[in-house]
């Protein structure tokens, strides 16, 4: 606890990081507060019905995502997700694409034209979702009627765009990672109404009683530390671990490492899965009251093609993104360029190919545990656990939380250790997540 108060006065002390946490905190109540704010035109005491499609199947996933500002009907109602989306397009599109090959390429300039690029599609992107919201809003909740719709989009192209603009400046001059902290904050701010609800619902008769709350909480606690060993990951692999992976016997005693992870992609296969089982929805307005079919089976979360569908996408996905965010061709010249060498095995091509199969065996694994974290919610549901506490129990909501406070804790940290002072953990510095969504966004 002293270290704890030590370190807090520490930053303090520094002008620069204590400038940035305050100017971070700002922006991220600037935010919340837009969240707040209703669509001119709408009267708030009518949006029962709103609330209520909110609270189940996948659109209360989004509902989390925006910090209740979708079932509120607010000027940030579609949040930041549209940008990600566009993100996502962008980012398959530079491996697909020469054009956007060459644009990675290019430098600065190249990544100001990729940016640009990825504003011009979430503004496309919003207008094809602002008016699928827009017919979720009750009739009777709008007060003006005429030229509602045209303004409504506006407004909400405008609220996400806004978001966009805050992420950037927490970005540029608060503690960094700024549309990762906005969709934290978004969750982060529906979990004392789902914990409170789930509170109540054990409290009711045959509920459980506190008990059974209490157990909940512990289990939701180990969750949470398999969360972040998942997202860490490791940094890591002992040379011999590596060998007996891939069958070869015959290694030397010197102990020494590969500088791969267990789970090299982050959240990102989850951020991709579910924008594609997601999908369905979009062409459904966003779920009405008429879903039937294919598209039914995508909307309830709790549905067994939902989360095979989910899963399986996962586990693609997270060797996909893997084998883009890491070259075993590059590594291996790397290690010859610089004098390094795997005892047994030949520099080059050899090398190579000894990376790759390691890579793909412990990739497996891996992408099982992402996939299992992810639809750990649908198990939660299935126990009796209240739909919007059930989402804290794994997913995007969960992984992104703990990505983003190692990140963000990473940060701070750097700052006290450039600056002579101790850091966050007197054991070795905090691991944030190489190639997750913060570094990426």
């Amino acid at each position: 606890m002293k270290a704890f108060i030590n370190t807090i006065k520490n930053i303090y002390k520094i002008e620069d990081l204590r400038s940035r946490l305050l100017y971070t905190l700002g922006i991220l109540l600037i935010y919340r507060l837009g969240a707040k704010v209703v669509l001119p035109g709408v009267d708030p005491s009518q949006l029962q019905i709103l609330q209520e499609r909110a609270s189940q199947g996948v659109l209360g996933l989004l509902d989390m995502f925006s910090g209740g500002a979708f079932s509120n009907a607010s000027i940030f109602a579609l949040g930041i997700m549209p940008y990600i989306s566009a993100s996502i397009v962008i980012q398959l599109l530079g491996i697909a694409v020469p054009y956007f090959q060459r644009l990675q390429k290019e430098g600065e300039s190249g990544r100001r034209k990729i940016n640009q690029i990825t504003r011009y599609l979430t503004v496309g992107i919003l207008l094809i979702q602002g008016p699928a919201y827009l017919t979720q809003i009750p009739l009777e909740a709008r007060v003006i009627q005429r030229l509602f719709v045209p303004f409504s989009v506006l407004i909400l192209t405008t609220g996400t765009m806004f978001i966009m603009w805050l992420g950037e400046r927490i970005t540029d001059k608060g503690i960094g990672n700024g549309i990762s902290l906005i969709i934290m904050i978004g969750i982060i701010a529906r979990f004392p109404f789902a914990l409170s609800s789930e509170l109540v619902a054990r409290l009711e008769r045959q509920g459980g009683g506190l008990i059974a709350f209490l157990v909940e909480i512990v289990f939701l606690f180990l969750v949470f530390v398999i969360s972040i060993l998942l997202v860490q990951g490791t940094r890591r692999i002992p040379v011999q671990y590596a060998k007996r992976i891939i069958g070869n016997k015959q290694y030397g005693g010197v102990r020494q490492y590969i500088p791969l992870k267990v789970n090299a992609a982050g959240v990102m296969p989850i951020i991709f899965a579910q924008a594609i089982v997601m999908l369905p929805l979009s062409f459904a307005r966003y779920g009405g009251d008429s879903l039937t079919g294919f598209i039914s089976a995508f909307a309830n979360p709790v549905g067994f093609w939902y989360n095979l569908t989910n899963a399986v996408l996962i586990v693609l996905f997270t060797y996909f993104y893997t084998a883009i965010t890491i070259n075993p061709v590059q590594m291996a010249e790397d290690m010859k360029k610089h004098g390094g060498f795997i005892p047994g095995i030949k520099p080059g091509r050899k090398t190579s190919e000894f990376l790759d199969s390691i890579m793909s065996r412990i990739t497996l694994p891996g992408s099982i545990f992402l996939a299992f974290v992810a639809i750990l919610p649908a198990f939660a549901m299935m126990a009796g656990i209240t739909r919007g506490f059930a989402y804290f129990y794994g997913g995007t909501s969960l992984l992104i939380m703990v990505g983003v406070v190692l990140d963000t804790l990473q940060q701070i940290e750097s700052h006290l250790l450039m600056r002579h002072y101790d850091g966050l953990m007197k054991g070795g510095r905090i691991k944030g997540r190489a190639g997750g969504m913060a570094s990426s966004m």
